[in-house]
């Protein structure tokens, strides 16, 4: 390894959270950062590829669920962002994902730089993040397990605060960095501006630190965290591009966070208050903060339109129109199968929301109308008794899995491109405007063989239209059969 290696700062972007607090429009099937919030053109998870795109940062890594593991890959691919991509076979919280990325990076370098990041925070000024990690790491060299503290703007109730010690000795204190006196839970308003007042400062969640000092603090601290992070990840199994950490071992793994499980124990802790702007956009309250408002202090995505309206969020997806007249201070949310509206302070009620969505049984409550497939998407139409409508999107080279189903038959009409239909062996070209009929219990596949996206309407019709109504025969993504 070269000295240039070895002073190289490697990324680790936590990319597994739901973000139901900003339902409707993030869900369990499509979370807020995969969706284009806050800028129009790219989710915060690709803003934040985007801003490891430095001489200072080595190859970055992502950890992820493996339900998502198509969708990072093909946001990193918009952006021309490469990663290695660490799939979690189910959510055990953030300490088993550090420890998995400290043992990854400690394979290379037992003395690697690792920087924790969260996929959903927006951070106004690259430049100056990086400048900050750059300070940081003198301390981290040192061995000291460094977060970035958030000078705060306001008495924020969301975030978690940070108490500053002592200036850290020696070189470290060259770059300002101060011990940990003490981290506080989210506080109400009035303890808020007490911490403020006090110099307290924002919990960013950002981590960095060397690998070697990570683990030995795991190891006094959460041993059973990092002994099963070490069994996941030696038993782990490489799938296309990804890797998947071993099922059985993860499972073992306390479900605690890193700031748990570590960095309120260990007394190798250092913070350095930082001054750029950020947010965790963690409820839509946050979000209209970080948006560009008009005159009134309103905030419009989509197609919104406002009368006699202020300081308020009016979010439209899609081609609905969504209107507001003669309210202040509110949060509107519209998609094509649910809305939302709430007060921007009541923000933060909306995951309870969801939960109570869950206990009703709601669809809308984790599933989005689109569904997004690694082969490319489909959205349901209409549903009803013994039928369903999807419109189906495959992008060029796509292959939906080789399958058949017991309680349903299925129409597919061609709206564009050209579908390559494998039934029950033969394989057939179905050109636009035309359409093909697979019966129940026919194995068939859909492939697009073409250079543009294939659009086709699916209709289903049989006494069971569920997705769990798939037996896949062969498949080349990896997917089982549910």
């Amino acid at each position: 390894m070269t000295a240039s290696e070895h002073d190289l700062i490697h990324p680790v972007i936590l990319c597994g959270g739901s973000g139901t607090r900003l339902w409707p429009a993030s869900r369990e099937s499509h979370p807020k950062q995969f969706a284009p919030l806050v800028e129009a053109d790219r989710s915060s998870f690709q803003a934040t590829a985007l801003r490891l795109v430095d001489a200072v940062f080595a190859k970055p890594t992502v950890v992820t669920a493996q339900e998502a593991r198509f969708t990072v890959g093909e946001q990193l691919a918009q952006v021309g962002v490469a990663a290695d991509i660490l799939l979690e076979p189910q959510r055990r919280d953030s300490a088993a994902a550090v420890a998995v990325a400290a043992l990854n990076a400690a394979r290379r370098d037992p003395k690697a730089l690792v920087l924790i990041l969260a996929a959903d925070h927006v951070v106004g000024d690259t430049p100056a993040f990086v400048a900050a990690v750059r300070a940081a790491a003198v301390a981290a060299r040192d061995g000291c397990i460094m977060t970035l503290g958030i000078a705060p703007t306001a008495p924020a109730t969301a975030y978690g605060y940070i108490q500053m010690g002592d200036p850290l000795p020696g070189a470290a204190g060259l770059s300002g960095a101060h011990a940990i006196a003490r981290f506080l839970e989210k506080p109400d308003a009035a303890h808020a501006e007490g911490l403020i007042a006090e110099g307290a400062l924002w919990n960013s969640g950002y981590f960095l630190f060397r690998a070697d000092v990570m683990l030995d603090e795991l190891r006094t601290h959460a041993p059973a965290v990092l002994d099963a992070a070490e069994q996941a990840l030696a038993r782990a199994s490489r799938d296309l591009d990804f890797v998947r950490l071993d099922p059985a071992a993860f499972a073992q793994a306390p479900k605690i966070s890193i700031d748990y499980a570590v960095m309120e124990r260990t007394r190798r802790s250092g913070v350095l208050p930082v001054h750029f702007p950020w947010s965790d956009i963690g409820t839509w309250g946050a979000l209209w903060e970080v948006l560009d408002r008009d005159g009134s202090g309103n905030a419009l995505r989509g197609r919104a339109v406002v009368r006699d309206t202020r300081n308020s969020l009016v979010h439209s997806s899609g081609d609905i129109l969504t209107t507001v007249v003669g309210l202040d201070d509110v949060v509107v949310v519209t998609t094509p199968d649910a809305v939302l509206v709430t007060s921007r302070e009541a923000g933060s009620e909306v995951k309870a929301l969801v939960e109570d969505l869950r206990a009703r049984g709601e669809p809308e409550a984790d599933a989005h109308r689109r569904m997004h497939r690694p082969w490319g998407s489909y959205e349901r139409i209409d549903v009803g008794s013994r039928f369903q409508v999807k419109r189906i999107t495959v992008t060029p080279g796509g292959r939906l899995s080789l399958q058949k189903h017991y309680h349903r038959a299925e129409h597919w009409v061609v709206v564009r491109g050209t579908a390559e239909v494998t039934l029950d062996g033969a394989v057939t070209l179905v050109h636009e405007n035309e359409a093909i009929y697979l019966p129940i219990g026919c194995v068939h596949r859909l492939v697009n063989p073409g250079k543009i996206p294939l659009e086709l309407i699916e209709v289903q019709v049989g006494s069971y239209t569920g997705e769990d109504d798939i037996v896949r025969i062969e498949d080349v993504y990896g997917r089982e059969n549910a």
